[in-house]
């Protein structure tokens, strides 16, 4: 779209199927590229990508040709196909159903690159639940307590 100009930050939070650590060490660095790879060729940016076993988060800077969700559905879906086609889990890999989205204006990108980044030492003090119940309340987003992301129950 010529003459159209803008400034979009997202972050992006989403989960492993019933959130099991399955995201290991000795591959974690090649997905997180193959998912950069994704984001980039729907034409974004992404700027930081990090998280635990059992979940990730992105940071783009969004361009206005696809919707959060369809870029989400690309690179939840494209991905859990690569894993599964690299044999990295027994069984079926899959992303938990849903994402958490977060606009931020172009002063907080250091913060929010910083939080990204410092995920291993953020979760030695708060739960994955506690940091995304915080982000939900943080950005006044409702919610109803059945759809958050849940470990499997034994």
């Amino acid at each position: 779209m010529p003459n159209t100009y803008t400034q979009i930050y997202i972050q992006t939070v989403f989960t492993v199927q019933n959130r099991i650590s399955l995201i290991q060490p000795s591959w974690k660095d090649e997905l997180y590229k193959y998912i950069t790879g994704i984001v980039q060729n729907n034409g974004h940016k992404l700027i930081a990508i990090n998280g635990m076993p059992d979940h990730v988060h992105l940071f783009i800077g969004m361009k206005p040709n696809q919707a959060l969700s369809d870029l989400m559905q690309d690179v939840k879906g494209d991905s859990s196909k690569w894993i599964h086609n690299k044999n990295f889990v027994k069984g079926k890999f899959e992303w938990q159903a849903g994402f958490g989205g977060f606009s931020y204006s172009a002063s907080h990108i250091d913060a929010v690159v910083k939080y990204i980044d410092n995920q291993e030492s953020h979760h030695k003090k708060k739960t994955f639940i506690q940091e995304y119940m915080e982000l939900l309340e943080k950005f006044n987003v409702p919610f109803n307590e059945r759809y958050i992301f849940k470990p499997i129950e034994y």
